[in-house]
């Protein structure tokens, strides 16, 4: 018998479109069309749109000023060790302990109290205070003025000593008599306490220069807890009026005059933000130069650690539509009659232009134009429909007028209906930033409307894409 033939054929189990194969296909499509995507998002043109609301803009101009307040150099009346027990920029009534004079300077050894004399247990209304003082500072830091950090410094240094003199306070009557020579100090009047002199302290509007300002020469001393004091030398000074004011220098006469005539100002301090309203005085010195002085009631207090301060004049507030600069543009148009304009049946503003036929017989035709302001009887055109010689005919008369005077508008790129449509503006008042613009005009702008914030990144009847 003969032997059984084995079939020879051999099936390949992997040729044609495997489920695998599928897959990474279908991967790969999808990882192309991801990549033309990234791709074409990247090149595109990204027009990015600004609400407009109403809003107002302060017509400003920032200064920086003099503060100038009463105050009074007290002078210590006996040498020695001075321990500060008020506390800086507060107020004090007269006769309460403002330091001690340690005449045998027996506080510089605490060992001589004993016990837990020397330990300084801070209360709640302690940290409370300390707690504030850093609160102030950080509320108000500005990295351009870091002598601030200075002032800080010093505050905290004032409290702090104040609440280990007033442990030391508490715990004199345990000194021995032998070193018990102490002498108590008070404030002569109310007032606010400062440990600082700079030399400005009796200058009034008629002693202001120039140089004044000028910070790099500044100078301050600041008094310290526990140093020695000789006799007659300043120890504190107490601002006692809540009546202060500030200074500024102005460059002309012209806006002096311009303040005088408003009689009262307000200010805006930048420290803090807080305004007030401050009466106004003016002096030229005899080098002829000009300064202003606002004078203030009260809230000296909130400044009285500040000789220089920044400071807004606020002169007026236009309210109106509150843009963004980046959005405002100037663009050129046509400017006919408004006789050539007319309005047709399907609601399209048109102008007839004159055309020749083939066979050299004069015509007109229609041509759809767009309106942009109406200025002294005359229109502002697009330059895209019209060009610069083409001549347009009267339709009551049939005159001629030949294209050709060019002015420009000032708008914004309105998106609304998803296409960069010129829309003119009338701007009130501008400042680095915004501008505030008329609302409510004919060919203008509205509350809640749609604009480019960048003006440059679109052009006429773009069409804009989210």
């Amino acid at each position: 018998m003969a032997a059984k033939k084995k079939n020879s054929k051999i099936t390949n189990i992997n040729s044609g479109f495997t489920p695998d194969r599928i897959g990474i296909l279908i991967f790969a499509v999808l990882l192309v069309y991801m990549i033309i995507s990234i791709v074409q998002y990247v090149k595109a043109k990204h027009v990015v749109g600004y609400e407009v609301m109403e809003g107002s803009l302060s017509q400003n101009n920032t200064y920086t000023a003099i503060a100038l307040r009463d105050e009074d150099i007290v002078e210590n009346d006996t040498a020695g060790s001075v321990y500060y027990f008020a506390t800086e920029d507060r107020r004090v009534a007269k006769g309460d302990l403002v330091y001690i004079v340690d005449e045998a300077d027996s506080l510089s050894d605490m060992s001589s109290l004993s016990g837990d004399a020397t330990a300084v247990a801070l209360s709640e209304s302690d940290y409370a205070e300390i707690k504030e003082d850093i609160e102030d500072f950080t509320s108000t830091f500005d990295k351009t003025n870091f002598s601030s950090v200075y002032d800080f410094k010093s505050s905290i240094n004032g409290t702090l000593s104040k609440l280990v003199n007033t442990s030391y306070l508490n715990n004199i009557g345990e000194l021995s008599s032998s070193t018990r020579n102490f002498i108590y100090r008070n404030a002569p009047s109310s007032g606010i306490v400062l440990y600082s002199q700079d030399g400005y302290e009796d200058l009034s509007l008629h002693d202001m220069k120039s140089d004044l300002f000028d910070q790099t020469k500044y100078e301050k001393t600041t008094f310290s807890s526990s140093e020695v004091v000789t006799a007659g030398a300043p120890v504190y000074k107490l601002a006692r009026s809540e009546d202060w004011s500030v200074v500024i220098q102005v460059p002309d006469k012209e806006t002096a005059d311009y303040l005088m005539d408003k009689e009262y100002i307000k200010i805006k301090f930048l420290k803090n933000q807080v305004t007030a309203w401050g009466q106004v005085s003016t002096y030229t010195n005899s080098a002829g130069e000009i300064f202003v002085q606002f004078s203030f009631t009260n809230s000296m207090i909130t400044f009285a650690t500040d000789r220089f301060l920044s400071i807004e004049l606020i002169t007026e507030n236009e309210t109106g539509l509150k843009i963004p600069n980046t959005s405002i543009i100037e663009k050129n148009f046509y400017v006919i009659p408004s006789e050539l304009v007319m309005e047709t049946a399907e609601g399209n503003t048109v102008v007839h232009r004159k055309t020749f036929l083939e066979d050299g017989s004069q015509s007109s035709e229609e041509v759809i134009v767009s309106v942009h302001s109406l200025v002294d009887d005359k229109y502002y055109i697009d330059q895209d429909a019209i060009a610069s010689g083409d001549v347009l005919i009267f339709p009551s008369t049939n005159a001629e007028f030949t294209v050709s005077e060019v002015a420009s508008l000032t708008g914004v790129y309105n998106i609304n209906k998803g296409y960069a449509d010129f829309k003119q503006i009338e701007v009130l008042y501008s400042n680095d930033e915004y501008s505030i613009v008329k609302s409510n005009t004919e060919y203008g702008l509205n509350v809640y409307d749609f604009i480019a914030l960048d003006a440059t990144t679109v052009s006429d009847d773009e069409l804009i894409y989210d």
